[in-house]
């Protein structure tokens, strides 16, 4: 083998080596990239959780609140009306 091929080979696998070391450290960042985006979707799942269910407690109190409301205006209407006519 002359020596031209000899180095050849040698740079090839100190290249080689290399793009396996990088490839290495980017499959490790990658693992925990992955991890902190599940950990981040976990939390805005529980964020969701936790809004719907103030939304739907708040939803119960202020529908018969306005329902009681609005019944209340009618009356009041119903009655102005009343004391008009008497008049």
């Amino acid at each position: 083998m002359s020596t031209a091929a000899e180095i050849l080979v040698i740079i090839l696998s100190v290249f080689l080596a290399i793009f396996l070391v990088l490839g290495i450290i980017l499959l490790i960042y990658l693992i925990r990239l992955s991890a902190e985006i599940r950990r981040i979707t976990e939390a805005a799942r529980r964020t969701m959780d936790s809004v719907e269910s103030a939304v739907v407690g708040v939803s119960r109190f202020v529908s018969p609140t306005i329902l009681a409301a609005t019944f209340q205006k009618q009356i009041m209407k119903f009655i102005k009306q009343m004391k008009k006519d008497k008049k």
